[in-house]
């Protein structure tokens, strides 16, 4: 291992422990999400960074600087992962949305918007409602929630994390919104 000189390795260790950490932190969002690949390529550059600065930190045990750039790094990370992993938007989530009057009118709009959908009728603690669901990828999903309070800002709305779902819906989509690659393979297949 090179020697640093001794104002450079709190800055090396800090940014060193921004990069595992959020590593990390986009390790265990894949691996909540079912992503077995990327969650074993992830965790082998986090932990090979950490043992690299781990070292460092064990061969200079004298300069308490080093400490405070670990702990800094380590809570830089977690904002910065946090904030890639809302950025990527990997995985697929299950909205729920509950309204009361407009529910034909949400379900029109997120439709067009190429939603696929599922209604059922509910009862709410005083009135009758309509409870919308969808899976969707979370890319989607600020998309949704923008439709959901354009037309119905009353309307109550929550997502969850979906860590299994079957790739095919095609009992929700409309034929002719597939893509005609999707077209042809089910002319192949007889569907």
């Amino acid at each position: 291992m090179p020697e640093f000189p001794a104002y450079i390795l709190p800055v090396l260790i800090f940014f060193a422990r921004i990069a595992d950490v959020s590593l990390g932190t986009l390790r265990i969002t894949m691996v909540s999400r079912g992503y077995k690949l990327a969650s074993a390529a992830l965790g082998f550059f986090e932990v090979l960074i950490w043992v690299i600065v781990v070292a460092q930190l064990l061969t200079n045990l004298d300069h308490w600087v080093n400490y405070v750039a670990y702990a800094a790094g380590f809570s830089a990370g977690t904002f910065i992962g946090l904030y890639i992993e809302d950025k990527v938007k990997v995985g697929t989530v299950l909205v729920r949305i509950i309204t009361l009057q407009k529910a034909e009118e949400l379900i029109e709009a997120l439709k067009a918007a190429g939603v696929a959908v599922t209604s059922v009728d509910g009862k709410g603690g005083f009135n009758d409602v309509k409870v919308i669901f969808s899976v969707m990828k979370r890319k989607k999903l600020n998309q949704v929630f923008d439709i959901v309070k354009e037309i119905d800002e009353d309307a109550f709305f929550s997502s969850e994390d979906v860590k299994y779902s079957n790739k095919h819906h095609d009992h929700m989509v409309d034929p002719d919104q597939r893509s005609p690659i999707d077209r042809l393979l089910r002319i192949r297949k007889g569907l």
